[in-house]
């Protein structure tokens, strides 16, 4: 029942960020539950990079998912002195292209269950297909489920995930 009601909640979330017909940014802006996602991106001066042209696929990471942080280091990581670092871990979420569901699903079959992907700090994540759900390997061997697909942008695609995934 637990699972039905998971199932039915990220249907019910992707369907409401579907409907938006603006950018990344803007999707991202207009629903509440990425409201600490946009504090980063704008403390890190990325609002106009993720508003821009495209087409970018992003790993984006719900509330709930930041709420995995320690409140101390997620704060000190919004301080201006820190914009290097959150940006860092911010453009590894963000890969070049816009990468479907179904286009994911096909480079994990093609690589047996295992895709590289290169994010736009020019790090490497792996998604990875486990128990019929696929994750994201950060460079430090931590898992984030992808929790829901294909939310269109007008210059890409966000798919959600449960975890902030770390750069090196």
């Amino acid at each position: 029942m637990k699972n039905l009601i998971l199932t039915l909640k990220a249907l019910l979330f992707t369907v409401t960020l579907s409907a938006q017909n603006g950018t990344i940014f803007d999707v991202a802006v207009s629903n509440n539950d990425f409201s600490t996602l946009v504090t980063a991106l704008k403390a890190a001066d990325l609002v106009g990079a993720l508003s821009g042209e495209g087409p970018f696929t992003v790993f984006a990471p719900n509330n709930e998912a930041f709420s995995k942080i320690d409140p101390e280091t997620l704060g000190s990581l919004l301080e201006p002195e820190n914009v290097k670092a959150l940006s860092n871990i911010l453009t590894y979420h963000v890969v070049s292209g816009k990468l479907m569901a179904s286009d994911v699903a096909a480079a994990l079959k093609q690589g047996y269950g295992r895709a590289k992907l290169t994010a736009l700090n020019g790090q490497t994540l792996t998604a990875r297909k486990k128990d019929g759900k696929i994750y994201l390997r950060d460079s430090q061997g931590n898992m984030s489920e992808i929790i829901a697909t294909d939310v269109a942008g007008s210059n890409g695609v966000i798919h959600v995930i449960s975890s902030v995934i770390m750069p090196e």
